[in-house]
C-alpha cells in the first residue's frame, strides 16, 4: 500500500498516477479487454498529452471538453489535461446536439477529444461557426476527413505514443479548479460543477480510508467516468497503486460476473438499478461460490431500498462487505459511509460523515433542530465544490456559511447515524395528503413481484396530484391488479398509486439513475 506519507503531499489529482507509477511502475493500472496498460504507460500518455497541449498554447484554467466511454485513452486524457493545468469537462455520452452546443458555449472550450464513436455528432455540432471557434480537436482513431473543417485535427493515439522533450507546464494549485461535472438535469436545467483540485483530493483519500483500499484492490468498473461515481473510482483505486477492470457492457450482466471472476475483482461500485439488474438479470446468486475475491460492494448514487439491500446481503459471499455511501457531484462524490458491521442494523441509515465531512440538520429557518429532528442536512469539508459555471445564482442556493444545502430531509440518531427521509422538493399532495415517494417505492418493491419501481406524481382535476408507478416486473405472469392488491395490505389507500405502468425498463440517464424526464412523459401517456 502507498504510504500515508505519499498521500499527506498529494495536492493535485495527477499526483496519484505519478505517486502510483513511482511505486509500482510496471504494474497494470487499466485492463480494458485485450488491453493491459501498466502505471509506466499511462503516466507516458499522459505527459505526451499535457506537453501537446501546452505547445498547442493551453493556458492554465482552459476547458477541455472530453466526450468519449470508459477507455485508456479516456483515462490518459483525464489526467494528461490536469497535468497541462486545464479543466476536465467530461460530458455524457447520450448529450443531445442542441444541449451539447448550449454547454459548448457556455464552457468556450480550448479543444474538444473525442472517439470516431462521436465524429459524426461533432461534424453536426457545426463547431466551426459556433461562438469561440474552435481550433484543436483530437480524435481517437479518427475516419472522417475534417479537410476542410478549419480545425487543428490530431490523432489522440499518435499523440499518447509520441514520446516528446519534456518541458516545464503550467504551474498548478491546489486551489485550482480540476474539472467540472454537469450534472445530468433530468428534472431541470444542466448545472456544471466545479471542483478544485483541493476537493476531489481531500474526497478521494478520505474514500480510500473508509474502504480500506490497498495496492491489491482490482475494482470493476461499470459506471461511466463521465458520472461522479465513476470518476472516483478512477481516482481512488489509482490514488493507492489498483487496477482498475473497465467493462462497458452491463447490458450483458453475465459477461460482467464472468469477467470479475476470471480478473480476481476485489471490488464492484454500482447504483441502485447496477444491483437490481445483477440479483434478477444477471448469474449472481449462481456465482456466489466462484466470487472468491470480492473482498467488497459499495453503492451510492441514490436511495435503494430495504428489500434489494437485504436480498443483495443473502445473495453476496458471506465474506464480502457491502458498504452504503451517500453523496453529490457538489461534494466531489461522497459525503457518508455506513460500514459493514452495521449494515443490517442501520438498514435506513447512510452511515455517518467520511474522515474530513461534517453534517448539520436544520430547519427552514436554518436553526439546527435537536437529534431525532428532521431537517435538511447540511454538509461541510474540503470536498465542496466552489460553485455552479457561470451560474451565481443556483450557487447561492445551496452554498452558503454553514456549507452545502444537500436538499435532503433527515435526521441524526442518538449514536450518531444519520437517515434520509426524503428530498426538500420531493414531497407529493394528493387529495391534501402529503406522501414521501420513496415509502411508496419501497412497498411496491416489498411485493417482490418487482424488479424496479419510480413513481411519477402527474397533475389531476380531482386529487390535485396522483401517482404513476412505472415498474419493471419480476414474473411474465404478474398482472398490476395483483401489485396493487399486495400494497393495500401495507399502505393506507391515499399512498397506493392510482396506476401501475409495466415496463421493460425504467428509463435512464448514461449514468445509471433515473431519468424523471423520459419518466414524466410515459407516466403523461398511462394518466388517463
Amino acid at each position: 500500500m502507498i504510504q500515508m506519507e505519499t498521500f499527506k503531499s498529494t495536492t493535485l489529482v495527477h499526483h496519484f498516477i505519478e505517486n502510483s507509477f513511482k511505486a509500482y511502475p510496471d504494474k497494470i493500472a487499466l485492463i480494458h479487454e485485450q488491453n493491459r496498460i501498466s502505471y509506466r504507460q499511462l503516466k507516458i500518455a499522459s505527459d505526451n498529452l499535457a506537453v501537446y497541449l501546452k505547445d498547442q498554447g493551453a493556458k492554465k484554467g482552459d476547458r477541455i471538453i472530453l466526450l468519449m466511454e470508459n477507455c485508456f485513452e479516456y483515462v490518459a486524457a483525464y489526467y494528461g489535461i490536469l497535468k497541462a493545468g486545464a479543466i476536465v469537462v467530461p460530458l455524457e455520452t447520450d448529450t443531445q446536439k442542441d444541449s451539447f452546443n448550449e454547454l459548448y458555449d457556455q464552457l468556450e472550450p480550448f479543444a474538444v477529444i473525442s472517439g470516431f464513436r462521436f465524429e459524426r455528432f461533432l461534424e453536426s455540432a457545426d463547431l466551426q461557426n459556433r461562438k469561440n471557434s474552435l481550433s484543436l480537436l483530437l480524435l481517437k482513431e479518427p475516419k472522417l476527413s475534417w479537410k476542410d473543417s478549419g480545425h487543428t485535427i490530431a490523432n489522440l493515439g499518435d499523440i499518447m505514443c509520441d514520446n516528446r522533450n519534456q518541458k516545464s507546464l503550467n504551474e498548478i494549485s491546489s486551489d485550482d479548479l480540476a474539472s467540472i461535472i454537469y450534472t445530468s438535469g433530468s428534472t431541470g436545467k444542466s448545472k456544471g460543477v466545479m471542483l478544485s483540485h483541493r476537493a476531489i483530493v481531500a474526497n478521494t483519500l478520505s474514500i480510500c480510508k473508509g474502504l480500506e483500499l490497498g495496492s491489491d484492490e482490482i475494482q470493476m468498473v461499470v459506471l461511466p467516468f463521465f458520472y461522479v461515481m465513476g470518476i472516483s473510482l478512477l481516482n481512488t483505486h489509482m490514488a493507492v497503486g489498483g487496477t482498475i477492470v473497465i467493462n462497458n457492457k452491463f447490458a450483458f450482466p453475465a459477461a460482467v460476473i464472468n469477467q470479475m471472476i476470471e480478473e480476481k475483482v476485489t471490488g464492484f461500485a454500482g447504483v441502485p438499478s447496477t444491483y437490481a439488474y445483477l440479483l434478477n438479470r444477471s448469474p449472481l446468486a449462481q456465482s456466489r461460490d466462484r466470487l472468491n475475491h470480492l473482498r467488497y460492494c459499495s453503492q451510492a448514487g441514490g436511495h435503494m431500498s430495504k428489500s434489494l439491500k437485504i436480498e443483495l446481503r443473502i445473495v453476496l459471499p458471506e465474506r464480502t462487505k457491502i458498504y452504503i455511501m451517500y453523496g453529490a457531484t457538489e461534494a466531489s462524490a461522497r459525503l457518508s459511509i455506513l460500514e459493514p458491521d452495521r449494515f443490517m442494523e442501520k438498514l435506513d441509515s447512510i452511515g455517518k460523515p467520511i474522515d474530513g465531512v461534517t453534517f448539520k440538520v436544520v430547519d427552514a429557518q436554518g436553526k439546527e433542530v435537536p437529534q431525532g429532528y428532521e431537517g435538511q442536512i447540511i454538509a461541510r469539508g474540503d470536498n465542496i465544490m466552489d460553485g455552479y459555471w457561470k451560474d451565481a445564482e443556483s450557487t447561492l442556493k445551496v452554498l452558503g456559511p454553514k456549507g452545502y444545502h444537500t436538499g435532503d430531509i433527515g435526521y441524526c440518531d442518538p449514536e450518531g447515524f444519520y437517515f434520509i427521509s426524503g428530498r426538500k422538493d420531493g414531497i407529493i399532495k394528493v387529495g391534501g395528503h402529503r406522501i414521501n415517494p420513496q415509502q411508496v417505492e419501497e412497498a411496491i418493491l416489498s411485493t417482490n413481484c418487482v424488479i424496479e419501481v419510480t413513481i411519477v406524481p402527474v397533475l389531476d382535476e380531482l386529487m390535485g396530484k396522483k401517482m404513476i408507478a412505472l415498474v419493471v416486473p419480476k414474473y411474465n405472469d404478474i398482472e398490476a391488479k395483483e401489485i396493487i392488491e399486495r400494497c393495500h395490505k401495507v399502505l393506507p389507500k391515499f399512498k397506493v398509486p392510482s396506476k401501475l405502468v409495466f415496463l421493460k425498463v425504467v428509463p435512464k440517464n448514461v449514468s445509471g439513475k433515473i431519468n424523471n424526464e423520459k419518466c414524466y412523459d410515459i407516466a403523461i401517456k398511462h394518466a388517463q
